[in-house]
């Protein structure tokens, strides 16, 4: 990719970055919805047994980036119900809590004073009881309304009305369960937003802050343009941990709302079993969502060389849905194409939520006003650093660390992945 001395220049759009002060781009207002809504639509990284779990944003609109494999499902007595089962019955296909907390050396206890709160579009009329079946499959502890810890609002904060189902039923079940995996003792927050606008899901983060969430989880998102930097006050609530997926598109323009500087940006790997020290490799995932922005100025804490803007992403976990985690979902409409049962569901919208559950794991999301600790000299030590794969999808960085997993930072990975939680 050419670079105007150290800025690089970006082909898609016309978006030029340059640095005079701030960063600007070629791109005006009057057509920045429309030319965020045809990246959205074309820039998705899948394969013949994958597919966007969410159809393609009109102009206005986020996606959410849930991917699911179209050839691995199984249907809802597949499992086990408790842990008195385990050796009587089969688990679901796909990787399981004690599957991550392996692969990242997290802990079994901890964030049982921790809210995390998912934000998603519309109504999944069958969530709590879809949650239920995967906790006692994996033989968690209950996460129900009556014993306080699942809570379901709307974008008001009221329980009542529930928005119509805007298909988001396979995003909503995928962020739940990531949420449970990570840290089965804190509670769930359930932001359903009227629609899939940027104010509505904007809107729904503060709601879900004013209701005590501690850590907010963002699946969705929306390339960025011109109109990017007055949407950041919706994610920019000090105290709290607000989180976001980084994207399904690979290399490019960066989506928001994991572009906010008060964001912390997950990208994702490509997570496999291994005969090695830790029991697991991980590569970056072709698919996971990098780029530097063109409308966010670069944070102090980032010092990465060459982008002159707000680069993409911070940390990363398992997104690639070869090798993504099972999930139970039954609000599957027809426009998915998902039978209703067991599935394996991935890209960045399983990676957030974890990251979310593992910074409630370790029960500080005060350190989370932005990503900043996450750069920190002594942060280092509790990462996987991921230094092999790359996100070459649609465009190449030419070699470099912003589509390149490499020795310390990149793009596609961030700093790396949990490695317990101590950088957390």
């Amino acid at each position: 990719m050419p670079r105007i001395g150290n800025h690089r220049l970006y082909g898609v759009l016309g978006a030029t970055v340059l640095a005079v002060g701030t960063i600007a781009a070629a791109v005006t207002p009057a057509n920045a919805s429309t030319a965020t809504a045809t990246v959205t639509a074309v820039h998705s990284k899948t394969s013949a047994n994958v597919k966007n779990v969410c159809a393609a944003a009109k102009p206005g609109f986020d996606r959410c980036f849930a991917q699911a494999r179209t050839d691995v499902h199984e249907p809802a007595h597949i499992g086990r119900v408790g842990a008195a089962n385990a050796a009587a019955a089969t688990l679901p296909a796909g990787f399981g809590p004690a599957d991550l907390h392996s692969a990242y050396n997290l802990p079994s206890t901890g964030g049982a004073n921790q809210t995390v709160a998912i934000v998603d579009a519309g109504d999944d009329p069958t969530a709590e009881a879809d949650l239920a079946v995967y906790r006692s499959t994996y033989g968690l502890s209950a996460c129900t309304t009556a014993n306080g810890c699942f809570t379901k609002v709307n974008e008001q904060g009221t329980t009542t009305p529930v928005p119509a189902d805007q298909g988001w039923g396979v995003e909503i079940a995928l962020d739940l369960d990531m949420v449970s995996a990570a840290c089965p003792q804190c509670k769930i927050l359930l932001v359903e937003a009227d629609q899939a606008t940027g104010d509505d899901l904007g809107k729904s983060v503060d709601t879900a802050v004013k209701l005590g969430a501690t850590e907010v989880s963002n699946s969705y998102g929306a390339t960025e343009s011109s109109v990017t930097p007055a949407d950041t006050a919706y994610y920019t609530h000090p105290g709290v941990a607000i989180v976001a997926s980084s994207g399904d598109s690979g290399y490019g323009i960066p989506a928001e709302p994991a572009v906010f500087s008060s964001v912390i940006s997950v990208g994702g790997t490509s997570l496999t079993k291994a005969t090695n020290t830790r029991g697991w490799s991980e590569t970056a995932w072709q698919g996971a969502g990098s780029g530097c922005s063109a409308w966010v100025d670069k944070p102090t804490w980032q010092t990465d060389a060459n982008c002159p803007g707000r680069m993409v992403a911070d940390v990363a976990a398992d997104a690639d849905p070869q090798t993504g985690p099972a999930i139970y979902v039954t609000d599957t409409p027809d426009l998915e194409g998902l039978p209703s049962g067991w599935n394996v569901v991935g890209g960045t919208s399983a990676s957030s939520p974890f990251i979310a559950g593992v910074i409630a794991l370790a029960g500080n999301p005060a350190k989370y006003n932005n990503a900043s600790a996450f750069y920190a000299p002594g942060a280092k030590a509790g990462l996987n650093d991921v230094v092999s794969g790359n996100n070459v999808t649609f465009q190449d960085c030419g070699g470099d660390y912003q589509c390149n997993a490499v020795t310390g930072y990149d793009g596609p990975t961030g700093i790396g992945t949990p490695n317990g939680i101590s950088a957390f």
